[in-house]
């Protein structure tokens, strides 16, 4: 399961937004491939955000349940990939953070 928020910096949401939503369909693909999950266990919410000028314009935050395949460098291709597609996408600068999640206090509700 990746938990997926896209903040995208609300004076350049406008402009990128229509490109980042088309390209949801091939990020999750992405994601769930990577993680060997399916589509019904991927999360992506895109949310326009006040930020500082220096920072990324569009930050990636995932949250994922640990798995023994889930290593360090699957964990970080991924963020590259995530990051490239993004950035093609949008030609903005993209920041990406992955976060494990504890499987003994995660609950969820479907």
């Amino acid at each position: 399961m990746p938990n997926v928020k896209l903040y995208i910096d609300q004076s350049q949401y406008g402009a990128v937004g229509p490109q980042v939503e088309a390209l949801l369909p091939d990020l999750r693909e992405m994601l769930c491939t990577a993680l060997s999950v399916g589509h019904a266990a991927c999360q992506i919410a895109v949310i326009p955000v006040a930020g500082l000028h220096d920072q990324p314009q569009i930050n990636a935050e995932l949250h994922v349940l640990p798995r023994a395949e889930r290593t360090p460098a699957l964990l970080r291709q991924m963020a590259l990939d995530l990051r490239t597609r993004l950035n093609a996408a949008t030609g903005l600068e993209v920041a990406v953070r992955i976060a494990s999640l504890d499987p003994e206090t995660y609950i969820t509700l479907k």
